[in-house]
């Protein structure tokens, strides 16, 4: 098996870790009220499921965080030229990075590091705050999230989503509408948390900003359990693309051959 092909193992791995953290953090909306992020999904499972579970999400998630920022930097996943594209791809980016962080905390977690838990978009807030101009990069920041919503809203409605699947499986319900109002759910979300991040910026107040956690803890019910069932469908869709999603392999092995050469 060639690097090429070990990475996109891992980054079906990834997929289904992915679902799975969305599965406990909509298990523990309409389970107990506790809103989390996947971060907070994540320690969660390893507090549950030990280092061997923590190792086995390690190695999915930067699977699919390298995946994400091969697909960004080379654009294997075919987007269009155009401005779409272009987000698509600065998308692609940001989800790389994050799931490469989530797992560093999967790794630091099998360390026995303590996590903090705190909410990392209002750290983000605080530290862009105190540079020059920050309450302008944090407006920025809430905008950018306001269009990442908009973004999976629209994903919602058109289920371009579906292209990516096996055809037979996109045929199916289960999997159109698991994948429809999980994005829905998300950009939803992602919108709360930008208005979150634009207030904490025009206000020049950091505390304002929040992420996933702060969002979903917002929400008053029935809207919580509206978005719990949506992101529990997410969590479905996750599992769906890790066993039928159609992947192209990054060109890593081209890569470590021209590292290898010097080239």
């Amino acid at each position: 098996m060639n690097t090429s092909a070990r990475l996109t193992m891992l980054t079906r791995l990834g997929f289904a870790v992915r679902g799975a953290l969305y599965l406990v953090i909509a298990f523990l909306i309409l389970r107990t009220g506790r809103a989390e992020d996947p971060a907070g999904a994540l320690r969660y499972l390893g507090e549950s499921g030990g280092q061997l579970l923590l190792g086995i999400m390690a190695a999915g998630l930067i699977g699919y965080g390298i995946w994400r920022l091969s697909d960004a930097a080379f654009n294997i996943e075919r987007h269009d030229d155009d401005k779409h594209g272009v987000l698509e791809r600065v998308g692609a980016a940001a989800s790389g990075f994050i799931h490469l962080f989530l797992a560093w905390q999967a790794i630091k977690l099998m360390q026995g590091a303590a996590s903090s838990g705190g909410d990392s978009t209002q750290e983000g807030a605080q530290t862009a705050m105190s540079l020059p101009g920050g309450g302008v990069l944090v407006i920025l920041g809430g905008l950018v999230l306001v269009g990442v919503g908009i973004l999976q809203m629209a994903k919602a409605v058109r289920a371009k989503f579906l292209e990516h699947l096996d055809p037979a499986v996109a045929r199916q319900a289960w999997a159109q509408w698991s994948g429809r109002i999980g994005y829905a759910a998300r950009g939803l979300v992602f919108m709360i948390s930008g208005y979150f991040l634009l207030s904490a910026g025009f206000q020049e107040r950091s505390e304002q900003a929040g992420g996933m956690e702060k969002a979903l803890g917002w929400l008053s019910n029935p809207w919580d359990i509206v978005i719990a069932i949506g992101l529990l469908g997410f969590g479905i869709f996750g599992l769906i693309e890790a066993r039928n999603r159609r992947l192209h392999d990054a060109p890593v092995d081209g890569m470590v051959r021209r590292a290898v050469n010097g080239v």
